[in-house]
């Protein structure tokens, strides 16, 4: 179902989850990043219908755990202090190619490696640079010097995020089931962590252990919320910069994207729906865009022209 809302709250998830079933029968289960008002709504409906189960996609699950495992660590928050810093600084120089990352507002620990995996290669590439360009090499080690202070940190920081990929990755390909905790256990054993590492992994791995007791004896649920992500993400680029403004009647071809789109289904929609069915849908649902109010709000008003009044002059 695709519903627009002006608010959502658990009862309005509810009326959503029971609207949808009708058309689809009861699900079996629910996955979900656990956002306030979808865990109320989801809990409410799941207390009704024994038979579905809820299931926190194993990406938030696993940026929540970074955030708790990083918010307060002091090393970290340096570190994300002075690439935000560096990267004004050196943003317009010779140094360019070096910047760091943009660091993300928004779901900031979902995207935690991108500034880990910049933080390793700027190290291997500062400890590489050799002197022959004195001048170059005094303007690296006065703005990215700082990085070999982080040795040991991102050493740890990478290991976190090792953990994390391995027990994404199993999920998302593998999904939750009856044995997945003792494969995924088994899995990070074999690696080389350190005592950092093994303790975030056994936190992580106790989560995986409470979710894959909701699968019953040889079932498979999924674990990742990734496939309706990616459709998002293709809405976005389909919309390019009217997605910063909110949503416009472009929505409309989320349908589209996960429909099999042949000539004879393309035919059969121009036949079917009406251009004006569209419009007032958009209408009824999405109404003015933020784009359109701007232009109505700063377009000039076009008064009438006012014709001087002519003299002759005669000297």
């Amino acid at each position: 179902m695709l519903v627009p809302v002006k608010k959502s709250n658990g009862d309005i998830v509810y009326q959503q989850l029971q609207d949808a079933a009708e058309k689809t029968g009861v699900p079996r289960e629910i996955i979900s990043d656990k956002g306030s008002d979808l865990n109320a709504g989801i809990s409410k409906y799941c207390s009704e219908h024994v038979e579905t189960c809820t299931i926190y996609d194993i990406k938030h699950q696993s940026a929540v755990l970074l955030k708790k495992e990083l918010k307060d660590d002091h090393d970290w928050n340096e570190f994300i202090r002075l690439c935000g810093e560096t990267k004004k600084a050196i943003q317009q120089t010779e140094l360019a190619y070096l910047c760091p990352p943009n660091q993300k507002t928004k779901s900031r620990y979902m995207n935690v490696d991108i500034l880990v995996n910049w933080g390793r290669k700027m190290l291997t590439f500062y400890d590489s640079a050799n002197g022959e360009d004195c001048n170059k090499n005094k303007r690296l080690y006065e703005e990215l010097g700082w990085i070999t202070e982080f040795r040991k940190e991102l050493d740890e920081w990478e290991e976190i995020l090792k953990v994390a990929i391995v027990i994404e990755s199993g999920v998302r390909q593998e999904g939750i089931y009856r044995g997945c905790y003792e494969k995924l256990k088994a899995e990070l054993e074999s690696k080389s962590l350190g005592e950092r590492g093994k303790k975030f992994s056994k936190v992580f791995l106790e989560l995986v252990q409470k979710e894959e007791c909701k699968a019953k004896p040889g079932e498979r649920l999924l674990g990742s919320s990734e496939v309706i992500e990616s459709v998002f993400g293709k809405l976005k680029r389909v919309e390019r910069d009217q997605s910063k403004d909110g949503f416009t009647g472009l929505l409309l071809s989320v349908a589209a994207m996960v429909s099999t789109t042949t000539t004879e289904v393309v035919q059969k929609a121009m036949e079917t729906v009406q251009t004006k069915r569209v419009y007032d849908w958009h209408k009824d649902n999405i109404g003015e865009s933020v784009q359109a109010k701007r232009q109505e709000a700063f377009d000039s008003s076009k008064q009438a022209e006012q014709k001087r009044d002519q003299f002759c002059v005669t000297l």
